[in-house]
């Protein structure tokens, strides 16, 4: 095994972390504006293998980061599974909503999915052929609670209340469409698996807002249940799962979801994060992605700082969350130069 971050993965401190961005295929870059233009629109881009191969390949060939990681959308699911999807131009994802009985038995069977993201299983095998050799290639889907907030809600809330409601308001029914979620992202995962994804990441995005017994029921046991399905079917394939803004939640949750690296975002501390994370294995992050814009030397200190505060376990060196579009290509360089020559 040469790949740095698979084995940083199977629990090796390397003396440099190896580092790539969530989101690091975006609209920071002057190249991915130019192909996204060319495909149309955000979800032509998504569809098209040739093109969201290009997209993916951009970062790495600009930044040589240690891995690649497709590019798709975590609401691709829910579209395969039958709900209405756009994009609204400055305001982001709308979707048709399930919030009845009704809603819920109109969603296709999780064996049909497949019809619509075949073109996505062909952009991981395009990527596999056009990487280089050193580069690791990273699928990954959104996690149940997050996808379902927006399934619920037919868009992003700020605090997730739609889902929230609907939980407290008929729990059955939100239970049902968790578990189809859950059938689906073992399906969907598991196809980018065999199209050649060397690594899949679970996206709990709004993981932050359950609390208490709902976080251990509809973020922590459905991490689990993923994690279970796909390394029966998949032997040795490593999980990143990344329950976002988890606080505590994060303690324990390499063990009890079977994960091999936990991300943490940068509301935790990278030294908290070692302390009561990386005991238990791989951690990946956690530089505030506000560095991306801001650069100078805050970023360079924060950055060795966040290599410092995990250089005694297994590190991924990553942001905290996706670097956003304000971002200066110029500063991400910096970081990385920053963390191989810290």
């Amino acid at each position: 095994m040469t790949k740095t971050i698979l084995r940083a993965l199977a629990g090796e401190t390397l003396p440099t972390p190896p580092i790539w961005m969530m989101r690091q295929a975006g609209r920071y870059l002057p190249e991915y504006k130019a192909t996204r233009a060319q495909a149309g629109d955000f979800l032509s881009l998504c569809y098209n293998p040739e093109l969201a191969a290009e997209v993916t390949l951009q970062p790495i060939r600009r930044y040589g980061f240690d891995a690649a990681i497709l590019f798709a959308d975590i609401l691709l699911l829910p579209q395969a599974l039958g709900a209405d999807l756009w994009f609204v131009t400055g305001e982001g994802p709308r979707l048709s909503t399930i919030t009845s009985e009704s809603d819920f038995a109109a969603l296709k069977p999780v064996h049909a999915i497949d019809d619509t993201l075949a073109p996505v299983y062909e952009t991981i095998k395009i990527l596999r052929r056009e990487l280089p050799e050193e580069t690791t290639l990273i699928g990954f889907a959104g996690a149940p609670w997050t996808v379902a907030t927006y399934m619920i809600a037919g868009q992003g809330t700020p605090d997730q209340g739609p889902a929230h409601a609907l939980m407290q308001g008929n729990r059955l029914l939100f239970e049902q469409l968790l578990g189809k979620i859950t059938e689906g992202t073992i399906e969907y995962l598991s196809r980018q698996i065999e199209a050649g994804a060397e690594v899949v990441k679970i996206f709990d995005s709004w993981a932050g807002s359950l609390k208490g017994e709902d976080f251990v029921k509809y973020a922590q046991e459905p991490a689990r249940i993923i994690t279970e399905a796909l390394k029966r079917r998949h032997p040795g394939i490593p999980v990143i799962a990344f329950p976002r803004q988890a606080g505590d939640g994060y303690i324990g949750f390499h063990a009890k979801t079977g994960a091999d690296c936990v991300a943490v975002d940068d509301s935790v501390t990278p030294e908290w994060a070692a302390e009561h994370v990386q005991i238990d294995g791989c951690v990946q992050g956690n530089l505030a992605s506000a560095h991306m814009v801001t650069g100078g030397d805050a970023l360079v200190s924060e950055t060795r700082r966040v290599v410092q505060a995990f250089s005694k376990g297994p590190h991924i060196f990553n942001l905290g969350h996706g670097i956003t579009p304000d971002a200066d290509p110029e500063n991400v360089q910096l970081m990385i130069d920053t963390v191989r020559g810290a």
